[in-house]
């Protein structure tokens, strides 16, 4: 009889064992963190306003302020897993990454950082850190947008990462923060236009050598899911409604939410986004995910009251040129992977 329970429990403790490995998840976050830049002056970006003798009077305190209310978002937005990915834009350097996963409660996970410095001329990059022991890099690349002249655009370029995921499944990661509407919405659309015709071209080299690859597009696009940039330019669809769009736009069900990714003045939208070939919502074993799995994240530390437009708002790290010691202009969004 005592043999039997053993032999039952054995058995028990290997099914439970093999239900947990079918279950297992990998996460990617998304977040632009809106303007981590460190004390020091840099002569060769326009970075004056960001220092201790600048308009929003940047000190050494507030920084580290910052790059600890990023880790508390980065340690919450998953829930009881760590992301094992973390995309970021809007970050000055490599100096800030290391600070931001070498002292603040990141350090206790082996994150480890892909970085270059972009052209963009406020100095604001994309970067990627990768949990090492989950994630294994097997290459990556930065692609620049062109000026009208044929020139480098004085833009952050899109980050491309290729890597495996627990020595099994690969996945191709492209991280964006496309062109701003700062100078008006016509003036600046052709700059996304651009932008989306080269994330296109670069997918569709993957997908010519594999057409099964599972693809994750993540970023700040500075359109919404319905705008002409993703939905014509990249051919990111609704993932419910279009069966034949090249690429599914996760995000776009969230068009039907009360509040999207950021909001200016009274109204909501939703500019960052997660995007994904085919191969990754049809695969019936390695990484796979469903339109369900991408959310955004939103954590109620993240918000403050909107005395103003009423509602809330994002609690943000300045109000205007007010210090406010909070977070960032965006919230951060989430795709889950589920490893079969």
């Amino acid at each position: 009889m005592k043999h039997f329970l053993f032999c039952l429990s054995l058995i028990l403790l290997i099914a439970i064992s093999n239900a947990q490995n079918s279950d297992a998840e990998f996460s990617i976050l998304f977040y632009n963190v809106e303007n981590l830049f460190d004390v020091r002056n840099d002569s060769l970006t326009a970075d004056d306003e960001f220092t201790p003798a600048g308009e929003r009077h940047w000190t050494r305190k507030r920084f580290e302020n910052k790059i600890n209310n990023i880790s508390k978002v980065i340690l919450s937005a998953g829930g009881w897993q760590i992301p094992d990915l973390v995309a970021l834009a809007e970050i000055e350097n490599r100096y800030v990454l290391k600070k931001l996963t070498e002292d603040t409660p990141l350090k206790t996970i082996p994150y480890k950082i892909i970085h270059k410095e972009s052209p963009d001329p406020r100095g604001i990059d994309v970067a990627l850190i990768y949990n090492s022991e989950t994630f294994y890099p097997l290459d990556y690349a930065y692609f620049t947008l062109e000026d009208k002249n044929g020139g480098i655009r004085k833009s952050r370029e899109i980050l491309y990462v290729l890597g495996t995921v627990n020595g099994g499944d690969s996945v191709h990661v492209f991280v964006n923060h496309w062109p701003s509407r700062y100078s008006g919405l016509l003036e600046t659309r052709p700059a996304r236009q651009q932008a989306a015709l080269l994330l296109l071209s670069k997918y569709k080299e993957i997908i010519r050598k594999n057409e099964k690859a599972k693809v994750v597009i993540v970023g700040d696009f500075n359109d919404q899911p319905t705008d002409e940039s993703i939905l014509q330019d990249l051919g990111a669809g609704d993932p419910v409604n279009s069966e034949s769009a090249g690429l599914f736009n996760l995000s776009f069900p969230w068009m039907n939410q009360e509040e999207g990714t950021l909001k200016y003045q009274e109204q909501w939208f939703i500019f960052d986004q997660i995007i994904v070939s085919p191969g990754l919502l049809t695969a019936t074993n390695g990484l796979s995910s469903k339109t369900e799995n991408a959310t955004i994240c939103k954590l109620p530390f993240l918000f403050e009251p909107d005395e103003t437009r009423g509602g809330r708002r994002l609690h943000r790290t300045y109000t205007g040129y007010r210090y406010n010691g909070g977070f960032s202009d965006h919230l951060p969004i989430v795709l889950k992977l589920q490893i079969y």
